[in-house]
Formats: C-alpha cells, sequence, structure tokens
C-alpha cells in the first residue's frame, strides 16, 4: 500500500501537521524529535545511484522479480552497508537465476531499414 505523507507548519501555534494518507497527527515543536524522515525507493528508480545504507527484501511473493541481475543491483547500490531480508529460499532462487528472457525489440531491422531510406 502507498501512503502520501505531507508535511505543513504552522508557526503561530508552533506545531507540525502531517498527515499520512488520511491520517492526521499534529506535532508541537518540542515533540519533532517523535518524527523520523525516511525514504524508500525501488530497486529499478535506484540504478545509477548510491546510498550509505540498503535494506533488501526478498521474498517468495516477489518471485518473478527474483533475479541475480536486479538482486545484484540492489546489493551494489549501497556504498557501506547492505541489509538482506527475507527468506533463505527467495535469496537462492534470485541468486541462481539468470533471468535469460530476450527481448525481441526489431531493432536491428529498424536500423537497417532508416539506413537504406
Amino acid at each position: 500500500m502507498r501512503s502520501k505523507i505531507s508535511l505543513n507548519s504552522n508557526t503561530v501555534e508552533q506545531e507540525v501537521i502531517v498527515q499520512y494518507g488520511e491520517r492526521t497527527v499534529i506535532y508541537d515543536y518540542a515533540d519533532l524529535n517523535e518524527i523520523t524522515l525516511a525514504w524508500s525507493v525501488t530497486i529499478h528508480k535506484s540504478q545509477g545511484s548510491e546510498y550509505p545504507v540498503v535494506i533488501l527484501p526478498i521474498y517468495m511473493q516477489h518471485y518473478m522479480m527474483l533475479t541475480r541481475n536486479l538482486f545484484y543491483t540492489g546489493i551494489t547500490r549501497a556504498k557501506k552497508l547492505a541489509i538482506v531480508v527475507g527468506a533463505k529460499k527467495a535469496i537462492s532462487l534470485a541468486v541462481r537465476s539468470t533471468d535469460d528472457q530476450r527481448r525481441y525489440t526489431r531493432l536491428q531491422q529498424r536500423l537497417l531499414q532508416a539506413g537504406l531510406n
């Protein structure tokens, strides 16, 4: 489930209003240490980026995505620490899967046709 979180600050009342999906929570400025800012990014969106710590959940519910290439990409996004959480069976499947699916885009034929015209 995806949830949008929005933040509004009221300097007069010295409070922060946080909207967690449909739930609203009001924090006094004194209680701001109760809020921890965090991000999550898919492996696909993280390609080309690095992060100090990566937590990689690997479960059988995502068996269609359990490939060696995707697992490697997720692990290598971590600069200092990679934490893998999940089922041993899922990790084993990901490591053994080479994802030999080929894409048939007809790119070569299209490039040849473009060069002949």
